[in-house]
């Protein structure tokens, strides 16, 4: 069976790794952008995950002309009024790395009561083909900000999400365990429905 080719529009490898682990029994070639080489590099200034996801997808798309899924998510508290938000991966500024990040949050934190603790992941995946939207997708998956960090798995602030429903923080879940429960396995769920019968039509026509 011929597999078409398609472009996951991110350079974040722990978000990549997940997708293509999700993805990887359909009949897909799946390919980064690193994998295509230095290109113009679209800029985020969308003020949604929304926003954001769809310009990336449009502007890989019809820049590589592939299919291409782009998703931009992120971690909203309660208490910092949405914050980091669609600032998620530099919310520690222009050097911005996982634990940075943790650091500012933790101690924006300080002395914030548990109950005053909520916090959810959003992921927003955005699909196109032949530059143009074929399917957009949001996710959510809601918990509550620790106090310290937990767990050696995952990426990015899943050391300090815990998730009430299975008491332990995405850092503390194995990949398979995660991809059940998290906002981007739920966003996966339903691209894979939609890819399955997308893919069908395609190889009709």
């Amino acid at each position: 069976m011929t597999r078409k080719k398609i472009l996951l529009a991110t350079t974040n490898l722990g978000k990549a790794r997940e997708i293509k682990n999700y993805l990887a029994d359909l009949p897909l070639k799946i390919v980064s952008l690193q994998d295509l080489g230095p290109e113009a590099i679209f800029e985020e200034k969308g003020k949604t995950f929304e926003e954001n996801a769809r310009g990336k997808s449009l502007f890989y798309s019809r820049q590589h002309k592939l299919l291409t899924l782009a998703e931009d998510s992120g971690l909203e508290i309660e208490y910092l009024r949405g914050e980091p938000g669609v600032l998620s991966s530099r919310y520690s500024g222009p050097q911005a790395t996982d634990e940075k990040n943790i650091k500012r949050v933790l101690k924006s934190m300080n002395g914030v009561p548990t109950e005053q603790r909520k916090a959810q992941f959003v992921s927003c995946m955005v699909l196109a083909d032949k530059s143009k939207i074929i399917t957009e997708i949001k996710e959510r998956a809601k918990g509550f900000i620790t106090f310290e960090q937990r767990g050696n798995y995952g990426f990015g602030y899943d050391p300090i999400f815990f998730y009430p429903p299975l008491k332990r923080t995405f850092a503390e879940l194995s990949p398979e365990e995660k991809n059940m429960v998290s906002h981007r396995g739920r966003a996966l769920k339903k691209l894979k429905a939609f890819l399955f019968h997308y893919l069908n039509l395609v190889r009709k026509t």
